[in-house]
């Protein structure tokens, strides 16, 4: 079966959640004009990577650190309280599978902790999995909390099965193994890194994991960087590509067949065959044939995790 994929490397508008939801319905709208039914946005695209944390002085920028942290905090996404039904109305709209990275608030328990998560949407609009970032990398530690297991699924859908891992998520082998006993068609790797060592480890993962497997980073100049962004003209530079995008698809058992976008603010076009991910793993199938279960075994624990639980009264 083909179908027609989309990954938008397009920049957000930074800090501002209401803009960068009305960006993405508007791509939405873009490619379902060109008969895609799968769209890929980058991680954190709601309402964006944050950057800053790779520039900040440790310590000595820890005023503007906070400043930037509480700007995210008050944009996040919080999808309890609906911040998600534009996008989500969107994909039913337009009849398309959305995968999209977002800055995500916990108003259940604390009120202030944020997530790195990517969400799939169904055709239909409803969300078929949410992924919290197991494992923020390096200064990221003081942006996002853990998330929990919960989200290390595989989703039908009806352009196959999808399952995500974040950015440096998909150097942890037990994380992409998980996702490969799930019979994963497209694997989608919302990122924010880039360049050929990056492209070199999707095309591992498609060989490793004998699926499809889509990624791509936010290609962003410093231009495109608010004006009204804390100390911006200390931080960024006009001209310089704060990130190229590299917005990459590559086939099942390795080869880029599309892309890499690099240093273009567009999105990425591509037909797969949805049916060659399991006509790829007759050579190497890691959580079938080519493994060995009574030497290895791998228990993933996807119980939701709270941090507190209440009991009270029935009376």
């Amino acid at each position: 079966m083909d179908i027609n994929v989309a990954i938008s490397q397009k920049p957000p508008v930074l800090l501002d959640l209401k803009a960068s939801i009305a960006q993405a319905v508007n791509t939405i709208e873009e490619v379902a004009a060109q008969d895609t039914q799968l769209l890929v946005f980058p991680e954190a695209f709601l309402p964006g990577y944050p950057t800053w944390i790779w520039r900040l002085k440790p310590g000595g920028d820890m005023p503007l650190g906070n400043q930037l942290h509480t700007l995210l905090r008050n944009n996040a996404v919080d999808i309890s309280k609906g911040d998600l039904d534009p996008i989500c109305e969107a994909a039913a709209k337009y009849n398309q599978v959305v995968v999209i990275g977002m800055n995500e608030i916990d108003s259940t328990f604390s009120g202030s902790t944020l997530f790195n998560t990517v969400v799939v949407i169904g055709t239909d609009g409803t969300i078929l999995n949410r992924h919290r970032k197991i494992m923020p990398t390096n200064p990221e530690r003081m942006v996002w909390g853990f998330g929990d297991g919960s989200g290390l699924r595989v989703v039908d859908t009806p352009v196959g099965r999808i399952g995500s891992l974040i950015c440096w998520e998909n150097y942890m082998p037990l994380a992409r193994y998980g996702l490969f006993a799930q019979d994963i068609d497209i694997y989608i790797a919302p990122t924010w890194d880039s360049g050929d060592t990056w492209i070199a480890s999707m095309n591992h993962i498609a060989r490793e994991g004998g699926c499809w497997v889509l990624s791509t980073a936010t290609a962003m100049q410093g231009s495109d960087i608010p004006d009204t962004f804390p100390e911006r003209d200390r931080l960024f530079q006009p001209d310089e590509w704060i990130n190229p995008g590299d917005a990459v698809v590559v086939k099942p058992f390795g080869g880029v067949v599309a892309g890499p976008l690099h240093n273009e603010k567009g999105v990425l076009f591509s037909t797969i065959d949805i049916e060659a991910a399991g006509e790829s793993r007759k050579a190497l199938d890691v959580t079938g044939h080519y493994n060995r279960p009574d030497i290895f075994h791998l228990e993933i624990d996807r119980r939701v995790m709270p941090p507190v639980t209440f009991t009270d009264n029935t009376n």
